[in-house]
Order: structure tokens, then sequence, then C-alpha cells
């Protein structure tokens, strides 16, 4: 058998494996149902009495993806209180989940106008596990989230993402931008299922005030 011959019954073998070789599965995305625990419409204005229009009315709804991504947006956040918002709860439990994950992905933000120092812990979710263990993920002032009307100048969460960002009326003219932070925790318990989670506030520590819009659970 001649050598060129030899390459080509080479070059179809191979291109046959390829052929015949699985491809990549994508991720398994499902979103975390916030409907009964939404406490905050996105056509309300955040905190009774300060600016008309200081809404999340622009966020678009339904089945979104955002930095790559997919979220289901419902019409309300998981507003939490603090030392100032006196008005919402320190603590929303009772998240239900009900799968394995390897991720969540969590889109949320903060503040209100009430900022404060970075490296502050200004609340927490708390995993909880069908084996009665808990995990939880801290909310850091600076690394996951910063206040939602962001300046130009200022410094993006260093641990998470910018997932949507626009201007609501109380914004506009101002240079300044409302943002979500898109962040990704990764399990260290993947073989566990999770049944729930808490959402909770350091109230007592800060004047900032967390608030979720959108929970994702991966599992590859």
């Amino acid at each position: 058998m001649s050598r060129p011959l030899v390459a080509v019954i080479a070059c179809v073998l191979f291109a046959a494996l390829l052929s015949a070789a699985p491809a990549p599965t994508e991720p398994s995305l499902n979103p975390i149902d916030l409907k009964e625990h939404i406490n905050v419409k996105l056509k309300d204005s955040f905190h009774a009495g300060t600016t008309p229009g200081n809404d999340l009315a622009p966020l678009p709804t339904g089945k979104q993806t955002l930095a790559g991504v997919k979220f289901t947006i419902g019409d309300g956040v998981v507003q939490l209180g603090s030392a100032r918002v006196k008005d919402k709860p320190e603590k929303v439990e009772g998240i239900k989940v009900g799968r394995f994950l390897t991720k969540l992905h969590v889109l949320h933000s903060c503040g209100c106008g009430y900022a404060t120092e970075d490296s502050t812990v200004i609340g927490k979710y708390v995993v909880h596990y069908d084996d009665k263990t808990t995990e939880d993920i801290e909310i850091v002032y600076g690394k996951d989230v910063v206040d939602w009307w962001v300046a130009p100048d200022r410094k993006a969460p260093t641990r998470s993402k910018v997932g949507w960002e626009g201007e609501n009326e109380a914004v506009k003219g101002s240079g300044t931008k409302i943002k979500l932070s898109l962040t990704t925790w990764e399990n260290p318990h993947p073989k566990k299922k999770v049944v729930s989670l808490d959402y909770v506030a350091t109230a007592a520590t800060t004047d900032v005030a967390p608030f979720c819009v959108a929970i994702t659970a991966e599992d590859k």
C-alpha cells in the first residue's frame, strides 16, 4: 500500500473518530423560585420617601441571559432590612431549592444610598443540606456587591461581575448607573442535596440593606 493511500485512510479514520465523539454537555441551569419571598416590586420606589423613580423598572423580566448566565427575573426583589431600613426583615428563611448543585449564581445588590466600608460583611446566604449541615455564603461589600447607584469612578466588586446595568428615572443625567452584581459560588459539597437557603442581613452592624433579584442553580 502506498504512503499517500495510507495517509488518506488515516485521515478518514481520524475524521470518523471525531464525528463519533460525544458533544460536550451544557450545564443544567435551574432558576430558584423567589416568588413567595418578594417584598419590593421592580416598579416600586426603593424605600418610601426617597427620590421618585428610584426603582428597577428598567430591568427586563422573564427568562434572561445576563453575563452568560440564564436567570428568570420576576416582578420584584427580596429586600432585607438594616439598621436604617427598619420596615424590611433581617432574615428570609426557607427559600426552596431541593436539588443537587455544583454552583449558585446570584443576581443581587444593596444600598439604596446607604454605603459602607469595603470588606464589610453585610449579610449572607445560608445553604441547608439534607444531612442538616450548612454552609454560609458571606456577602462582602466591595467584593460581592457595592451600592446599586454606581458612580463612574467606583471600583467594581472584586469577586463578582456586573450582571446588569441601566438607568432609572432617578439617576438620568447624573452620570451614575444602577447596577446589579452577579456572584457565583462553588458548592464544596456537590454530592449533598441542597434543601433550602436563608437570606440574612447583618442589620445590627451596618446601614446597608442587601436585596436579591434572582438565583440560578447549576448542575453539570
